[in-house]
Order: structure tokens, then C-alpha cells, then sequence
């Protein structure tokens, strides 16, 4: 097991997530070279998705295993285990961004009851909580820094080049995510629990969504991660640096300022005590447990020759907030139909509102700023 302070603790495959390693040890021994059985399964803690194990073969070898979740799906782009194999391969291949070596990808159901991939175990640090409070400032700033210079050298990547040309569509990603999360978080609202009640919808999904549509931010294009932030980077054992960018399910064509906003969105989040879901907001620069969020944004537009200060910056953050609410109201219809795949998936569940909310106070208080402005005109 790995050690917790790692964010790489495993436990044992809980019931409903179990690997048949009968029908999975001949696949693994035919698809990767050296692959010694018999293998030890364990499933991480961590993953809310797409179910994650650990496998270690009889040579102490480490692996992971990632596939989709057993049962009908809410929808049919989510849980998408072969774009994060394609797009980790691409990378891996054909680019100096960090992510693990992948192994194989089998979309045969009848291996294991679903499609999976295989890829490196990396052996590092992955930090759960972003302040990093273990580590002493200068390594706090150190690894924020290097999480943002990675960032801006996923988003320098020239997806056409490295064979990803129909990963996405090149332009207009943030409309797109407006009618997509809008259709998404729909099935989401209308899927019932084990007595038949219904999740519901996100609360005011429908005045965020039409703020969105008036306010959008100038479109630009790169490759996105999709859920880019600390808890899904592995950082060297013992160094300030990105080693691996872990997570790929979201992954897309669009607009680079998405990623960045997820980020960063801590940083406006509310540091109110008894928060549900913490923030850094209303903490003064010179107490800050980790660099000022305008060190950051100014070392990415450096990294990546945009300007700075960001135009229209809060619609990103906004936006980062509402697609987050209905991630986390997608985990709260798995939990509702007996799908989660985390010990932890009701704790994130419970967070939606709270999300939801601070998504939403954002476009209220920017559109009342609007008003202000244009009222003095």
C-alpha cells in the first residue's frame, strides 16, 4: 500500500469493483511485454469516475488499470477510457509533456466486463490538499510554479502535429460546453435513486447558463485537459516538479483559459470558517500559504506569450465553478444509482449546492459590476 501522504493509498477492491484476474492475467501477459502473473489487485481511494486499480505483477511490476464503470451509463461521452488512452499516447510520443507510458487499451468488453487501459504506476507525490502545508514555502511555490509552467506546455502543444487533428473541434469550445453540461446535467437532474426519487436539477442552472451566453470570453484554441489541478498531478519523490498529469477522462479541443481557471479557482473560493468547501478568497497576499493567484496567471500568460492581465477572467472562473457542479452533480446520480466508485463519493456529492452557488454569486456580482459600469457612461 502506498503511503497516504502520497495521495496514492490504496485499499482493497471494494464490492461491486471487483477484477477477475482469471480473465485478466492472459490479456495483460499477451499485451505487455515482461507482464508476469500471477498479479496482486488493490483499487485507489482516489478516482471518482472511471474505477482505478493498482496491479502489481509477480516481478513487483506496478501498473494501473483504468476502465469504465459497470452498469447502463448516464451518458455516452462520459467515462471515455480510450480518449485518455489516445491522447497519453500522443503526448507520451510526440511531446515533452510529463504523463505516464500507456501499455495497451482493450475495448473487447468481455475481458473484464468493460473497456480499459493499462499505464506506468508513477511513483511520486500527489497533493490532496493545495497549500501543500508539509512542505516549506519555497517548495510550495516551487511545485504551484511548476503545476503552471506545465500547464502552459500542454497548452503550447500543436494537437494537429502530434496526430490529435480530430480530437476536437477548433473553435467555439465555450458555447459548446454551455449546451453540453446543459444536456448532461438534464439526464443527470432525472436519474432516480432505489426508491425513485429523482436527483433533481443543479440550483439555477438556468440563469447561469443564460449569464454564460451574454458574457462569453473571446475564443481561443490548444489541448485541454479537462480537470486540470494539484490532485490529479504526481510530483517528483523528493523535487518541485511535475512528473505526471493524471485524469485525462474531460480531455478536449477548446479553450486554454478553462484549465487555468480550474486551477486556480481556490484562490475565489471563500475562506470562511465552516466552508464546505474551503478557499483561499479574502486571505491577504502576504499571508498566503502558497504564491498570490496574480503570480500565477502572470507566470502562465509569461509561459505562453498571452497577455496579462486576463480579459474577461471571471467568466472563466464562473464557468469553472458551474462545470464543476455538474461533475459533482453527476457523482451524486452515480451515488443515487448505486454506481460510485469512491469511498469518498458522497462527500463530493454533498458538495454540489455549495459549488453551484459560488458559480452562480459570480455571475450576480459581475453582472451588477456591469450595470455599475455602464451607469456612469
Amino acid at each position: 500500500m502506498a503511503p497516504k501522504e502520497h495521495g496514492q493509498s490504496t485499499t482493497d477492491v471494494r464490492k461491486g469493483y471487483q477484477l477477475e484476474p482469471a480473465q485478466l492475467e492472459p490479456y495483460l501477459v499477451k499485451a505487455i511485454p515482461g507482464f508476469a502473473t500471477p498479479v496482486k489487485v488493490s483499487q485507489f481511494k482516489l478516482g471518482q469516475s472511471n474505477p482505478t486499480y493498482l496491479l502489481t505483477d509477480s516481478n513487483n511490476q506496478r501498473y494501473v488499470l483504468r476502465k469504465k464503470p459497470a452498469g447502463a451509463l448516464l451518458s455516452s461521452t462520459a467515462h471515455a477510457v480510450e480518449r485518455e488512452y489516445r491522447i497519453l499516447k500522443a503526448l507520451g510520443e510526440k511531446s515533452d509533456v510529463p504523463v505516464p507510458k500507456v501499455y495497451t487499451l482493450c475495448e473487447d468488453s468481455s475481458v473484464i466486463g468493460t473497456p480499459f487501459y493499462v499505464m506506468e504506476f508513477l511513483q511520486g507525490r500527489i497533493f490532496s490538499d493545495i497549500t501543500l502545508p508539509k512542505l516549506p514555502f519555497e517548495e510550495r511555490r516551487l511545485c504551484w510554479i511548476s503545476a503552471v509552467d506545465t500547464l502552459a506546455k500542454l497548452h503550447k502543444v500543436d494537437h494537429v502535429a502530434i496526430g490529435l487533428e480530430t480530437y476536437g473541434k477548433p473553435a467555439g469550445f465555450y458555447p459548446r460546453q454551455i449546451a453540453s453540461l446543459s444536456k448532461i446535467s438534464a439526464a443527470q437532474a432525472a436519474a432516480k435513486d432505489m426508491d425513485g426519487v429523482p436527483v433533481g436539477p443543479i440550483p439555477e442552472i438556468e440563469e447561469m447558463t443564460a449569464w454564460f451566453k451574454k458574457n462569453e470570453v473571446k475564443d481561443s484554441t490548444s489541448i485541454v485537459h479537462g480537470d486540470f489541478k494539484m490532485d490529479n498531478l504526481v510530483f517528483h519523490p523528493t523535487e518541485s516538479r511535475v512528473i505526471g498529469i493524471l485524469d485525462w477522462e474531460l480531455s478536449t479541443i477548446g479553450h486554454p483559459y478553462s484549465d487555468l481557471a480550474n486551477l486556480v479557482n481556490p484562490y475565489y473560493i471563500p475562506s470562511l470558517e465552516g466552508n464546505p468547501v474551503g478557499g483561499l478568497k479574502g486571505i491577504p497576499d502576504k499571508d498566503l500559504p502558497i504564491p498570490p493567484v496574480d503570480t500565477l496567471l502572470e507566470r502562465y500568460c509569461q509561459q505562453t506569450s498571452r497577455p496579462y492581465p486576463i480579459e474577461n477572467w471571471m467568466f472563466c472562473i464562473a464557468f469553472s465553478f458551474f462545470r464543476l457542479a455538474v461533475i459533482l452533480h453527476g457523482i451524486k446520480a452515480r451515488v443515487a444509482r448505486g454506481q460510485a466508485s469512491s469511498a469518498e463519493a458522497k462527500v463530493y456529492a454533498a458538495l454540489m449546492e455549495s459549488v453551484a452557488d459560488l458559480a452562480f454569486d459570480i455571475t450576480k456580482e459581475e453582472e451588477q459590476s456591469g450595470q455599475a459600469v455602464r451607469s456612469k457612461l
